[in-house]
């Protein structure tokens, strides 16, 4: 590689970081940055590497940029870099296939085990050895070098060989180390045959190939290998056999061997703390075993915390996904972590969950984020149970409230959170054990809106037959008929201070009121306008008949348009999930029928949400109170 100097568009991820590295020691000039400042940032920057918080156009003096998929392709910093930009799989491929002595792994699981515990059984057997791995293990950091012989000129390069994004095929190692294969990467690969093709190109290249499945288990490691769980058996024995063909003694191996496989890489089946484990499984055969090795830790109720990865893998996997999560004793389902995909229909969360709900499988909640599915894990919580939170997105970032709420025992944990109502009727609310609480307004802006329009008929007859308390509303200026409550308001009295209605921002369904409205001043009836008002009678014989249990709308019309009309093109009429449908006379009603739960109602408006974004780019906003951080853009 010809290149004097590189920059690093996000490298802040573990794959980057580690190539920045690896570039570093071979004399380039290496700089990066990232949107977000990080523990990894620091350690870059202790490896004499320049990086900074933010991206900037001015980066755009070096040579070439190395650019993680996250960072959006209209980036400016991006674009400044037109014509010098190179995929971190590929740099990395070059760098192996220069190598003189270099040790790829690849597989659809296990690899950053297997190449730490490689890395790690070399060092301990005196090899002088240089790596880049997409895991940290304590203190064994995603890349460097340690000279265990300063008599020795050569060292072994050991890297991480990713296959998500095809270039696993450039790579042309002395020894390639395959751990298995199995489909993934949907994305990228749309067949099995090509992703089954990636690897056989890099076999065909490779001097020495290693098929760790096909390894028979040694006779004379029985009693370490005994230890390990079986995936992870097969694992260390391809650390093992790795040593092995380099010349090592299987009794000096041994010895190695067992200090190496002491420690998992972080996140893998990682222990957070008493009762509570992680790990980085986001494919139904990860799930599988990380399930197994938390059942074999279980002596009470096994609860399950997932967020999928990615839309694609979840709409290729859905239902692995949910027979597999079945194996587990309740299920919290958090939102889908995107990466830098768009929303795909049948690939959402809410697909799982409508699986597992409609086979009937393990308990399953629909939960409206981690941080939720944590709370209710933790406050049902008893003693003997497992905890196990799954995935490869965000839900990592429960680590540190996972301790931070262990620190204080999970019992005394909970902050609980007031959330205001007057009746209810159009707020949704999560069935979870959260540190939500509901309290119900008894001030005057309590009552039914409905006694309002009794005592005053004509102030505001287009909302008759509507649902809801004064306060309700007002807060979301309901509105029908092409008028909104706000034209009947003089002032509003918000946590003991009467506010002129010109300072509440009304909008369309929406306001500024954040407080608790205490009362409201209306204008006189004679000062409404009359022009196209009919009296109440007439606006309920317009109005469609609601069945029981619904919300109203549950959309917000989109300017121009109406999401019942949207809804109905798209054929959401069709759609339920469990106990919750949409009404076959209004596709912008969803109705909550016979043992319909919270998370049968957000399932399917976050799949009408989808449907109608995917179909035709609106972005539905809803109407219904508590439920728009739930969604998928709200």
């Amino acid at each position: 590689m010809e290149t004097r100097s590189v920059h690093f568009i996000g490298i802040g991820g573990v794959g980057m970081a580690a190539l920045a590295v690896l570039l570093k020691r071979r004399g380039m000039r290496v700089s990066g940055c990232d949107g977000h400042q990080s523990q990894r940032l620091k350690w870059l920057s202790s490896q004499g590497i320049e990086v900074s918080c933010g991206h900037s156009p001015d980066h755009a003096s070096h040579d070439m940029a190395v650019v993680t998929p996250a960072v959006s392709s209209s980036e400016p910093e991006v674009q400044a870099f037109s014509g010098r930009i190179r995929k971190r799989g590929e740099v990395l491929a070059e760098v192996v296939s220069s190598s003189s002595d270099s040790i790829a792994v690849c597989g659809s699981h296990g690899k950053t085990t297997t190449s730490t515990w490689i890395a790690k059984t070399l060092i301990a057997l005196g090899e002088n050895v240089e790596w880049a791995i997409g895991g940290e293990t304590g203190d064994f950091p995603v890349a460097g070098f340690v000279e265990a012989d300063a008599s020795k000129n050569s060292s072994v390069l050991v890297v991480e060989a990713d296959e998500s994004d095809g270039t696993l095929a450039l790579y042309k190692a002395k020894t390639l180390v395959v751990t298995n294969c199995e489909y993934d990467h949907p994305d990228h690969f749309s067949t099995q045959e090509e992703y089954f093709a990636c690897y056989d190109a890099a076999r065909r290249a490779a001097e020495n190939v290693i098929e760790s499945e096909d390894l028979p288990e040694e006779a004379y490691l029985s009693s370490l290998m005994s230890l390990l769980d079986p995936h992870n058996r097969k694992n260390a024995r391809a650390a093992v056999e790795v040593a092995l063909r380099r010349g090592h003694s299987i009794e000096r191996i041994a010895i190695a061997l067992k200090s190496a496989v002491a420690e998992l890489p972080d996140r893998r089946f990682e222990k957070i703390v008493d009762g509570v484990w992680t790990d980085y499984a986001h494919h139904p055969t990860e799930i599988s075993c990380a399930i197994q090795m938390a059942r074999a830790k279980c002596t009470g109720k096994l609860i399950v915390l997932f967020q999928p990865h990615r839309y694609s893998r979840t709409k290729a996997f859905v239902e692995d996904f949910a027979r597999v999560l079945s194996s587990a004793d309740e299920v919290l389902l958090c939102p889908t972590y995107a990466a830098f995909e768009k929303p795909l229909e049948g690939g959402d969360v809410a697909d799982i969950y409508s699986f597992m709900r409609s086979a009937a499988l393990t308990k399953s909640y629909l939960a409206p984020s981690c941080l939720h599915a944590w709370e209710h894990a933790r406050n049902s919580y008893k003693s003997g149970d497992v905890i196990l939170l799954l995935g490869a997105g965000d839900i990592v970032n429960l680590v540190p409230v996972v301790r931070s709420d262990a620190s204080k025992g999970f019992s005394s944990a909970r902050v609980l959170r007031k959330n205001v109502i007057g009746d209810g009727v159009n707020t949704w609310r999560s069935e979870l054990n959260t540190d939500d609480v509901y309290e119900r307004v008894d001030f005057p802006a309590g009552v039914s809106g409905l006694k309002v329009l009794a005592e005053r008929p004509r102030l505001m007859p287009w909302m008759a037959g509507i649902p809801g308390t004064v306060g309700g509303w007002v807060k979301m200026n309901a509105g029908a008929f092409g008028h909104s409550v706000s034209e009947a308001i003089e002032k509003v009295k918000i946590d003991g201070k009467w506010v002129d209605s010109s300072e509440c921002s009304f909008g369309y369904r929406t306001s500024s009121i954040k407080g608790i409205i205490e009362d409201i001043q209306w204008k006189d009836e004679d000062d409404m306008p009359t022009e196209d008002i009919h009296d109440a009678s007439w606006y309920l014989a317009k109005r469609k008949r609601f069945p029981a249990g619904t919300y109203g709308s549950f959309f917000k019309n989109p300017p121009g348009d109406f999401a019942g009309r949207i809804l109905e093109e798209v054929g959401a009429k069709e759609m339920r999930v469990g106990g919750a449908y949409v009404w076959k006379e209004h596709a912008n009603v969803i109705v909550r029928g016979k043992d319909a739960t919270s998370s049968d109602v957000l399932a399917l408006a976050r799949l009408m949400q989808l449907r109608v974004l995917t179909k035709t780019g609106i972005v539905l906003q809803p109407e219904v109170c508590g439920i728009a951080p739930a969604l998928i853009v709200g």
